[in-house]
């Protein structure tokens, strides 16, 4: 059998942000979006049942086979973190191991727009961070509460399932639960958290009805919480949140989402072609008095026309964040009009060499 440290170990020194175990195939791992073949043998379904029961132990697995899906994180010796699914496919076990960084970045070295460090002086609301799996939601969270614990004497509890960025006490006293072990469900954190005197909450997703509802609800009785979807926009995003509750409720949490909604920050990685690495392209919206009356009067199509005419509030689209990581020789200029919104206007709007310069339309 694969010894699981040492093809991690080998995954680290090769900088893949994810392995891949599937049976009957050698361990895969992602590099800068590519998928990559380890040098290792083919594993098979009982090697793949030993790997998880080795890292999780035999009262847990038990438990997975019940459920059939297992989230959890492991470490090897060098201290590089994982974050780890365990699942079944085909009737057989497989895994996905994702790359935690223990270093927390600045935002600075993500090229966020510096609206996001302003973010972090709210005093009060909801900041949610969305995009696929994969899009650097964790990593960006994890750097705006940094900023926070560098400049500010808060109490910060965070819910992960599970937990990724190991964050240390700074200016802050930070607790970090992780699902499963600490508490049984983001819901039951959130719930005691409340009665733990926090001033900030990070709420790892928004997953279900009762998780949506209880965030809401610490964002509305005074706290800033943090947290993630899985949507591609800030319109979906607030759809989805709307549409998560009852037909009969939809009216009510539209008048809350409107009032506690500070920011959406949607992003998507790309692959740097100026050096080895990604990153993150963002549409920001923020809650100004337009936006909140689109939510409550359920005009939620108006929020991209919005974004794209208050830039000059710290606003901006997912192509104009295109445009300008091009301009600053990031991209590569197909890859940049292939995933934008309108390729055919990006494609004239794109000169054939970046000038490094940051654009003012898109």
């Amino acid at each position: 059998m694969i010894d699981i440290k040492q093809m991690l170990a080998m995954a680290i020194e090769a900088g893949a942000s994810d392995v891949h175990i599937n049976i009957e195939m050698p361990p895969i791992m992602r590099i800068n979006t590519e998928l990559l073949m380890m040098d290792l043998p083919e594993v098979s379904n009982d090697d793949a049942g030993k790997m998880i029961l080795e890292l999780i132990g035999e009262d847990k697995f038990k438990k997975f086979l019940e459920k059939r899906d297992w989230d959890f994180s492991t470490m090897i010796d060098d201290g590089s973190r994982f974050r780890v699914n365990a699942h079944f496919q085909k009737e057989s076990f497989a895994l996905s191991f994702r790359a935690i960084s223990n270093h927390i970045p600045d935002i600075e070295e993500l090229h966020l727009p510096d609206v996001v460090t302003e973010l972090t002086d709210l005093p009060r609301g909801l900041v949610v961070v969305t995009g696929h799996t994969g899009s650097g939601k964790s990593t960006s969270l994890a750097s705006m509460v940094d900023v926070i614990n560098q400049k500010c004497r808060k109490r910060i509890i965070t819910l992960e399932d599970p937990v990724e960025y190991l964050m240390e006490n700074k200016s802050c006293m930070i607790e970090q639960r992780e699902m499963g072990s600490d508490c049984t469900s983001f819901a039951s954190g959130l719930r005691h958290a409340l009665r733990q005197d926090p001033d900030i909450i990070l709420v790892g997703e928004m997953r279900d009805l009762e998780t949506t509802s209880s965030t809401i609800t610490a964002a509305e009785t005074g706290h800033l919480v943090f947290s993630t979807l899985h949507t591609v926009n800030a319109s979906q995003t607030v759809e989805r949140i709307i549409d998560i509750y009852p037909a009969s409720q939809q009216n009510q949490i539209r008048a809350m989402l409107s009032n506690t909604l500070q920011a959406v920050i949607s992003q998507t990685l790309f692959r740097r072609v100026d050096q080895p690495g990604m990153v993150p392209c963002c549409e920001i919206l923020l809650c100004t008095s337009a936006v909140r009356n689109c939510i409550r009067e359920n005009r939620i199509f108006e929020i991209p026309n919005i974004i794209e005419t208050s830039r000059r509030l710290g606003m901006q689209t997912m192509d104009h964040s295109i445009q300008q990581n091009y301009m600053k020789g990031f991209l590569d200029r197909e890859e940049a009009i292939v995933r934008s919104s309108n390729p055919g206007k990006m494609e004239k709007l794109l000169p054939a060499t970046p000038q490094g310069v940051a654009v003012e339309q898109a």
